[in-house]
């Protein structure tokens, strides 16, 4: 895990979380970003419980500084973005959510 709504995969491809907001490794928010309550720490320790070793399937839904924009599912269907805010260490990014909904399938 690159941080609590990055995923990097074993090649090297970043994906950034589509319409999911945590905050950074420093635990500062970025201007203009939605800033959760919870540390970085904590959304990046429970994205990797989520996801770390699984095969994940990403919908790519944009790019975002150089990284894919995904909705992530694993073999069994959970959606990850959708788990990462419904863990209360993250916040749904409205201006994001509206394009690509979170948690509807």
């Amino acid at each position: 895990m690159n941080d609590g709504d990055t995923l990097r995969c074993k090649d090297g491809v970043k994906i950034r979380l589509h319409a999911v907001a945590a905050r950074e490794a420093d635990e500062t928010c970025s201007p203009g970003h939605p800033c959760p309550a919870a540390s970085g720490a904590s959304a990046t320790a429970v994205l990797n419980r989520l996801a770390a070793g699984k095969t994940l399937t990403c919908e790519p839904t944009g790019r975002s500084y150089k990284r894919i924009t995904a909705i992530c599912r694993t073999a069994d269907g959970d959606e990850i973005n959708c788990a990462m805010i419904r863990s209360g260490t993250t916040l749904i990014w409205d201006k994001f959510d509206r394009q690509h909904p979170l948690c509807s399938r």
